[in-house]
């Protein structure tokens, strides 16, 4: 099976197309306005126009409310929306979208427990508990990860060139998911970094 990739945190054209050319996917756009990866609507209508065919776009959320979420996808019409706060399972499946749900996992918590109220999320995402929500370029204890058939599983979480590899042969994820990892600056992709990062995830997948 073939890793899917999404590179997450996208602000530029370049970088969006940089990332289809290396073989992504889906890019993420940011709408949580303390990212340092923030888009407008506007700008995020942009870089999914930069995209070429059958790239996905993918929308993502913390603790936003219904109106954010519906302009969203009104103006930027995402293929897939991604909730990394303390959504409920109704608010998330209102929209009539596909989603992806996100568990920060941490010691003593339990991420399926957390998760399964969640069964018409297309994916689930296990990411690293940050104060910050994410892209701090921080791991998670893999051995954490449960192991579950229930729902396609995302890993993301400090996820690089120089690890991606031996998360994919030890855990096998439908997906990975990574921002920091490929970046020069906060928000700054390196197209060098996304290639050598994707070409790990292939060369694992082999």
């Amino acid at each position: 099976m073939r890793t899917r990739v999404k590179v997450c945190g996208i602000t530029r054209a370049e970088d969006a197309r940089a990332a289809a050319h290396a073989g992504a996917d889906a890019i993420g756009l940011v709408f949580y306005p303390p990212s340092p990866r923030y888009l407008s609507t506007e700008r995020a209508v942009e870089l999914r126009d930069a995209l070429p065919p059958f790239i996905q776009a993918v929308a993502l959320f913390v603790n936003p409310d219904a109106a954010q979420v519906a302009q969203v996808l009104q103006r930027v019409r995402p293929a897939m929306l991604q909730f990394h706060g303390e959504e409920t399972p109704e608010f998330c499946a209102q929209f009539g979208a596909p989603f992806v749900k996100a568990c920060r996992v941490r010691p003593g918590v339990d991420a399926l427990e957390y998760l399964r109220p969640f069964s018409r999320a297309a994916a689930w995402l296990f990411d690293s508990y940050v104060p910050e929500y994410g892209g701090v370029g921080e791991t998670f204890d893999w051995s954490l990860l449960p192991v579950t058939r229930e729902r396609p599983v995302i890993l993301s979480g400090g996820l690089s060139r120089e690890n991606v590899a031996e998360a994919v042969r030890r855990l096998r994820p439908w997906g990975v998911d990574v921002s920091s990892g490929v970046e020069s600056a906060k928000g700054i992709k390196d197209a060098a970094k996304i290639a050598a990062f994707i070409e790990e995830v292939r060369n694992a997948d082999v």
